[in-house]
């Protein structure tokens, strides 16, 4: 039985309204080191892609904030103030005055510290679910709550539309349509800390990334990826050796016309042009990597 109730809370006692959204996987096919700012903070140039692949999250009305975590992806996962979701629900209640409170369910299908920006991805979608159950203004990706809760919230903010995120990930611009392309994500069960990737990098003044040309098709845009970077795949793999089997797994498929990383790891991506190739390069994956986590996914 949960601490809620425990106290005698449940979420059915004071239901009002229930609405539901997703946060899907965020994917940085690119991700360039271009600078260090005297704070500590990396300088970043990334095109970054939304996956079909998703969390779910649902927002019921309640006198005051609780957290229930479902799905294959719970464990580990706390339900308390340090989640990030609870926090991105206080910064919004307390920007907008707001009285009342929320159950939040987060059904956890995406793995954490992965590099797909799962925490942040939910927390996004916290902010808008409860800004429409509570009828109060969004936060916008620029203002200081929304910044304070981490350098992937702003671009998750802004999902599903392709992007380009600079600076510490406050920057963001809109990059031309991309060609109907998908993705298999895989991520070997391989624990990759962020802060110990970055401590790791070497070059930290790289060049940015190429600007992305309008007009481009698949093979364009595949040529185009690979001439781009993601610094921190180096020191990564250094730490988690398995992300180097992951994209010769993924190389070595047919119809994968680009492989890499996405952010600090471990999920590594491939490029395919539809779901029919995506969901037959995961099977083909799946069936020889057992443990390792496999996801054919549309590109949104």
């Amino acid at each position: 039985m949960s601490s809620a109730n425990k106290r005698g809370w449940t979420p059915s006692k004071w239901r009002v309204a229930t609405i539901k959204g997703t946060a899907p996987a965020k994917v940085n096919l690119t991700l360039h080191v271009t600078g260090q700012r005297d704070d500590g903070y990396h300088l970043l140039d990334s095109l970054v892609v939304f996956a079909g692949v998703v969390d779910r999250l649902s927002a019921t009305s309640a006198p005051d904030l609780r957290l229930q975590v479902t799905g294959p992806f719970a464990m580990g996962v706390p339900t308390d103030a340090s989640n990030l979701v609870m926090r991105a629900a206080k910064a919004l209640q307390q920007a907008r005055g707001v009285k009342g409170g929320a159950f939040l369910n987060l059904e956890k299908n995406l793995p954490h510290a992965a590099g797909i920006g799962g925490g942040s991805s939910d927390a996004a979608a916290t902010l808008t679910l409860l800004a429409d159950l509570w009828g109060v203004s969004p936060l916008s990706p620029d203002m200081p709550e929304v910044l304070a809760l981490g350098a992937d919230l702003p671009v998750c903010l802004r999902a599903p539309s392709p992007i380009r995120m600079s600076g510490v990930g406050d920057l963001l611009s809109a990059v031309p349509p991309l060609p109907p392309c998908a993705l298999v994500l895989v991520r070997p069960p391989v624990a990759v800390p962020t802060q110990a990737v970055f401590k790791a990098l070497q070059q930290k003044n790289g060049s940015p990334m190429e600007p992305l040309p309008l007009g481009l098709d698949f093979d364009g845009f595949s040529a185009w990826l690979a001439r781009q970077r993601n610094d921190l795949l180096r020191p990564a793999r250094a730490i988690a050796p398995d992300i180097s089997a992951a994209i010769a797994k993924l190389q070595a498929q047919p119809g994968v016309a680009a492989a890499g990383m996405s952010g600090s790891g471990a999920t590594c991506y491939g490029l395919v042009k539809d779901m029919a190739t995506a969901r037959h390069v995961a099977r083909v994956i799946q069936v020889s990597h057992m443990n390792w986590w496999v996801a054919p996914s549309a590109v949104l």
